[in-house]
């Protein structure tokens, strides 16, 4: 996903918002929602009918406890009746082993997760026929916007079509790695040593050293006289990121 990307869909949150505004109390295939209960109502009751859900979940948005528990049966329900699934999630979800868990768990399922490193806001399209859209990338912020309008419903799978793309598959080594080791990697792609990693880091070096570990441990490099895994790890690196 481009930046002008995430610059689009942040001024068509902001222009729906005018809209609602404008159009108060004029029929319009598009609600301002507030409720998060009310909210999670409303979606469950176009599951069972729905055969088709782009979604995009920044890491904010994922849910917890109970309520995660809730969502995740759904959703491999949904899986089992039969229903089409693709999911965006944001490259720091990873960083959370019990996330990553429930994902993985989810795509094998046959929810197919790609990767981006780009701000995104929460977002559900079903079929061609209603979205929800959460209006600021807060988790339980209130406002949801119900969205059947077609023209912008067309305009929001447009969008996720494009991030789809863009987007990095879930099972490349590459998002494995922590956040602090993607950003060891990409200097290390830079042609940066492990003291220059450092001074940019503001690390020591004994710390990038062992990111380095975690970065080969991750990706299976292991040490042989014939290969350099330095150079390996950055082909891995630049494999994961050319899409």
């Amino acid at each position: 996903m481009s930046a002008d990307d995430g610059v689009s869909l942040a001024r068509l949150v902001h222009r729906l918002e005018e809209v609602v505004g404008e159009l108060r109390g004029i029929p319009v295939d598009v609600e301002r929602v507030d409720d998060d209960a009310l909210v999670r109502q409303q979606i469950a009751q176009v599951v069972p009918a729905a055969g088709e859900l782009r979604a995009m979940q920044p890491l904010s948005s994922m849910e917890k406890g109970s309520q995660e528990q809730r969502s995740r049966r759904r959703v491999l329900e949904a899986l089992e009746r039969g229903m089409t699934m693709r999911t965006i999630i944001h490259a720091s979800v990873l960083d959370d082993p019990g996330k990553v868990a429930r994902i993985r768990q989810l795509h094998a399922s046959g929810d197919r997760h790609r990767v981006v490193e780009e701000p995104i806001q929460q977002v559900l399209i079903f079929d061609r026929a209603v979205a929800f859209l959460r209006m600021t990338p807060f988790a339980y912020a209130p406002g949801t916007l119900v969205i059947r309008q077609q023209s912008l419903l067309t305009a929001l799978i447009d969008l996720f079509e494009r991030t789809w793309d863009r987007a990095r598959e879930i099972d490349e080594p590459t998002h494995r790695l922590s956040a602090r080791e993607r950003e060891v990697l990409a200097l290390i792609a830079e042609g940066r040593s492990n003291s220059a990693v450092a001074r940019a880091l503001s690390i020591t070096e004994a710390a990038v050293g062992k990111h380095v570990a975690g970065v080969f441990a991750k990706l299976e490099l292991r040490e042989t006289p014939d290969d350099n895994r330095r150079v390996l790890a950055v082909l891995a690196y630049l494999r994961g990121t050319a899409r």
